[in-house]
C-alpha cells in the first residue's frame, strides 16, 4: 500500500494538462479583452461607413 501511495504522490502527468489549460484560459481572456476593446471601434468606424453608403 505504501508503494502505491508513493507512486501516486510522485506522479506528475496531470500537471502538464493543468498548465496547458491555464495557458489556454489566459489566451482566451486576452482575446475577450481585445474583442471587447476593439468591438465598439469597429462597429462605429467600419459598419457605420457601410450603412451610411446604403442610405
Amino acid at each position: 500500500m505504501r508503494r502505491h501511495l508513493s507512486a501516486f504522490a510522485h506522479d506528475d502527468r496531470g500537471a502538464t494538462a493543468i498548465e496547458y489549460s491555464m495557458i489556454a484560459a489566459g489566451i482566451a481572456g486576452a482575446v475577450m479583452v481585445a474583442i471587447s476593446t476593439l468591438g465598439s471601434t469597429v462597429q462605429t468606424n467600419f459598419y457605420g461607413k457601410i450603412v451610411g453608403n446604403w442610405q
